[in-house]
């Protein structure tokens, strides 16, 4: 079933979703999906709608340009729209640890996810051997603080050749310089082995681990300048107690990484994800 998605913020007041709605309506779309959430402290309306595409009047290529005019001008909308069958492309970008790269691959493999993965990024050669089983193309840049700036140029290139959208961090232990960020925004997706705001940066579990807290989580986010303090996408947590060893922290969170970071990628491949200041809206 082809179908257009619509994802909408603006200032809140009376009328919107039946003007949304009108819209589609009286050019014969049909609606299978419709949510909304309204910011009473910010004032702000969000909406995602989506409908089939079958019979529907305008030309998809045009239909931006008719709800602007007819819509979003009115209601001083921001708008975008986005359709179920153009595949999203995706790059992955991964280190050493393989739990959540295997998770992603698999399930990449058995169709969960509407994307392309054209190509692997990594600073290190581990995952070659795996990138090859799934017939992907795997790029090794090494990086270090001498070589940072010409290698992320290298990896910006490789991502335009390959006209990429978005970008996911499978446990990717460099942190990205601003010049890359910028080139991404709300488009580069991050697992934090912490339940944020608690333990950013290195070694959380070991911090969690002498601070002797009775849960630890996992945290996916979009990437920003500010290290681990984007826009929270997806989060979950596992209960521990004083018997679990740093060890048994860093098993138990390895395997709700991999279901966060996967839920997250879920979350803005179907296009359920609204960012605004460092916050989401998610639409499930």
């Amino acid at each position: 079933m082809s179908t257009a998605t619509l994802l909408i913020h603006c200032p809140d007041e009376k009328g919107i979703i039946l003007s949304v709605t009108n819209f589609i309506s009286r050019n014969r779309g049909n609606i299978v999906d419709l949510d909304q959430h309204v910011d009473s402290e910010r004032k702000t309306f969000f909406m995602r709608v989506e409908w089939t595409l079958n019979d529907f009047s305008i030309q998809r290529e045009k239909i931006s340009a008719h709800f602007d005019s007819s819509v979003a001008v009115k209601y001083q909308m921001q708008h975008t729209i986005y359709f179920r069958d153009e595949k999203i492309r995706m790059a992955l970008m991964v280190s050493k640890m393989d739990h959540c790269f295997n998770d992603i691959l698999s399930r990449y493999r058995s169709g969960e996810w509407n994307v392309e993965i054209p190509l692997i990024i990594s600073n290190h050669p581990d995952m070659q051997e795996t990138a090859n089983r799934f017939g992907i193309p795997y790029y090794y840049i090494p990086v270090s603080k001498q070589t940072k700036v010409e290698q992320e140029k290298k990896q910006l290139q490789l991502l335009s050749e390959h006209n990429i959208e978005f970008v996911v961090l499978a446990r990717y232990m460099q942190i990205l310089s601003e010049d890359f960020i910028k080139d991404y925004p709300n488009k580069i997706i991050n697992i934090h082995h912490s339940f944020l705001p608690a333990f950013p940066g290195a070694k959380p579990y070991h911090s969690a681990h002498e601070r002797g807290v009775k849960i630890i989580g996992a945290t996916s986010h979009y990437v920003t300048t500010e290290l681990d303090a984007g826009p929270i996408i997806e989060q979950n947590i596992a209960h521990i107690s004083h018997k679990d060893s740093v060890e048994d922290l860093v098993r138990k969170g390895r395997d709700i990484e991999k279901v966060v970071l996967s839920r997250a990628i879920w979350y803005h491949v179907n296009r359920r994800i609204l960012s605004y200041g460092n916050r989401t809206i998610i639409f499930d």
